[in-house]
C-alpha cells in the first residue's frame, strides 16, 4: 500500500519537478545613472570601494569590455528597451520635446506575452509614460533626491525620504507583492549618481578626512585634438556651478587650487551618493537571498552611461572617449554563470535585450540589432562575436557643447568621426590607454587608418545608419 502511494505522489510531484527545472528566470535589471565602471572597486577604483557592487562580481560575471551606443540617459534607455540603435529606435537626443514611441517593439512586452510580469521603477527619462509593462512607478524627468515625486501607474504622489532608499523600498514591495506563479522582469532604475550628486545624512560625511587623488589626465590639454574637447563645455574649471558645488569657494582662492577645490566637492558627493547605491543594492540581494530567489534570478548591475570623473579635467559623458561609453557590467545568475568569471568581449546595451528573451525562451526579432550575451556568459564565447562596436553621439549645442560624432572602437584602436566639423581622431588604446595622442595623421597608422575607416563603413552600413 505504501509502495502504490509513494508512487501516486511521485507521479503527481514530478511534472511539478521538470516544470521548476526548466522554468525561465527571474530578470532583476538594476541601472544606475552616470555611474562610471572606474568607481567601482570590482573594476579597480582607486577612489571608492564597493562591497555589494564586488559581490555582484565575485558571485557572477564582470564584463571589462561593456560599452553604450550613445552615451547618454534617455537614448541608453531606448536601446535597452528596443535592442536597437538611436537611429533606429526614434530616440537620439534628450531634446526637450523628445518622446519615445512606447507603442513600437520592445523586449519587455515580448516577455509578458510570454507570461512574464514586468515591471518598471525609478527613473524613466523618455519625455513619455511607459506602455506595456503591468505595473510602472516611476519619477518625472530628472526626478529629485529628496523627497521625490512618483507618478504610480500615472498616479502622482510625493514619497517622503531620500531617492535611492524610497526606489529600492518600492522594488522591493514589487517583489513581495508579485504574482508568484509566474516569472518576473523588473527594471530597478536609479537617479543616483547624476548631478546634482546630493548625498543623504548617512553617507554625507564620507571622505572628509583628507582629498581623493586626482586623475592623471585631469591637467589635459587636448594637444593632439581637434575643435571638440576644447570646445566642450563640460569642464570642472569653469562649468560646475552653485548648486553642483553647495557653497561659494574660500575667499582669495585662485588658479589651479580653485580648479582643485572644485573637483573635490564635485567627486567626493559624486561617491556618496554612489555609496547609497552600493547599500542598496545589498539590501535586494538580500532581499533576494531570503526569499529564496536568487538562485533562479539573473540580477544585472550596469549603468545607462559612463562618466568622467575628473579625466580630462571632465564631468559628465556624451563623447566616445573610454570614461563616457564604457559602462559597468555585472551579472549573477547562479544557475548558468561560474562565480568569478571575467568576460573580455565587446559587449553593448542593444545586447540587453536578446539576451534576456534568450533566457525566457522568447525568439529573437531579427530587426532587433543586438545579439544574446547567453554564450558569453556561459562561458562559451562564440568564434564570430562581433570585433569591432559601434558609436554615435547626436545632441548638440546645449548641454555643455559636446559636437556630434560617430565612430568604432575595436579590442586595441578607436576612430571617430566628428562629421559636423569634419575632424578626425585615432587613438591606439594598447599604447595610449588615456587616449592623449591622436594618430589619425601619423605615417605608421596608414594602415590600421585604412582598415578602421573600412570597418566604421561596413558597421554603418550593416546597421543601417544612413545619416552622414
Amino acid at each position: 500500500m505504501v509502495r502504490y502511494l509513494t508512487a501516486a505522489l511521485l507521479a503527481l510531484v514530478y511534472p511539478v519537478l521538470v516544470f521548476a527545472a526548466d522554468a525561465p528566470p527571474n530578470i532583476l535589471y538594476i541601472m544606475s545613472d552616470d555611474h562610471a565602471s572606474h568607481a567601482i572597486s570590482a573594476y579597480g577604483s582607486k577612489i571608492n570601494r564597493t562591497p555589494n557592487l564586488d559581490r555582484l562580481a565575485r558571485e557572477g560575471i564582470r564584463f571589462d569590455n561593456a560599452f553604450v551606443t550613445n552615451a547618454l540617459c534617455g537614448p541608453s534607455r531606448a536601446c535597452l528597451l528596443t535592442g536597437k540603435y538611436s537611429h533606429l529606435n526614434g530616440f537620439p537626443d534628450n531634446r526637450g520635446d523628445a518622446k519615445f514611441d512606447g507603442n513600437q517593439q520592445t523586449f519587455h512586452k515580448l516577455l509578458g506575452k510570454a507570461g512574464f510580469q514586468t515591471a518598471v521603477v525609478g527613473k524613466w527619462h523618455l519625455g513619455s509614460d511607459p506602455v506595456g509593462f503591468d505595473y510602472w512607478d516611476i519619477m518625472p524627468g530628472q526626478g529629485r533626491y529628496h523627497d521625490p515625486i512618483f507618478l504610480t501607474n500615472g498616479q502622482r504622489n510625493v514619497v517622503k525620504g531620500y531617492v535611492t532608499d524610497v526606489i529600492t523600498d518600492k522594488v522591493i514591495e514589487r517583489l513581495e507583492k508579485r504574482d508568484k506563479s509566474k516569472p518576473f522582469c523588473f527594471l530597478y532604475h536609479h537617479k543616483a549618481p547624476h548631478r546634482a550628486w546630493e548625498p543623504d545624512d548617512k553617507h554625507a560625511k564620507m571622505y572628509e578626512d583628507g582629498d581623493i587623488p586626482l586623475p592623471e589626465t585631469f591637467w589635459d590639454k587636448y594637444e593632439t585634438r581637434g575643435t571638440a574637447a576644447k570646445d566642450q563645455d563640460m569642464s570642472v574649471a569653469r562649468t560646475l556651478t552653485k548648486t553642483d558645488l553647495k557653497i561659494d569657494p574660500p575667499a582669495g582662492l585662485t588658479g589651479e587650487k580653485l580648479v582643485e577645490w572644485k573637483y573635490q566637492r564635485y567627486i567626493k558627493d559624486y561617491l556618496r551618493v554612489v555609496a547609497s547605491v552600493d547599500d542598496n543594492v545589498g539590501r535586494v540581494l538580500d532581499y533576494l537571498d531570503k526569499a529564496g530567489l536568487a538562485q533562479n534570478t539573473i540580477v544585472v548591475y550596469t549603468s545607462d552611461n559612463g562618466f568622467f570623473l575628473g579625466d580630462h579635467g571632465w564631468f559628465d559623458k556624451r563623447f566616445m572617449y573610454e570614461q563616457s561609453m564604457r559602462v559597468p557590467l555585472l551579472i549573477r545568475y547562479p544557475a548558468k554563470i561560474k562565480p568569478g568569471s571575467v568576460a573580455k568581449e565587446l559587449v553593448n546595451n542593444v545586447d540587453f535585450a536578446p539576451t534576456f528573451l534568450d533566457y525566457a525562451g522568447v525568439k529573437v526579432p531579427e530587426d532587433m540589432q543586438g545579439r544574446s550575451m547567453r554564450p558569453i556568459l556561459e562561458g562559451q564565447a562564440p568564434a564570430d562575436w562581433r570585433k569591432s562596436i559601434y558609436y554615435r553621439y547626436y545632441e548638440f549645442p546645449q548641454p555643455h557643447h559636446v559636437h556630434p560624432h560617430y565612430g568604432i572602437r575595436t579590442d586595441r584602436h578607436k576612430l571617430i568621426f566628428f562629421n559636423t566639423l569634419n575632424e578626425w581622431e585615432m587613438y591606439d588604446l594598447e599604447k595610449d590607454p588615456n587616449e592623449l595622442k591622436n594618430v589619425y595623421l601619423a605615417p605608421d597608422y596608414s594602415e590600421v587608418r585604412d582598415r578602421l575607416t573600412k570597418e566604421l563603413e561596413r558597421v554603418k552600413a550593416d546597421l543601417k545608419d544612413t545619416a552622414k
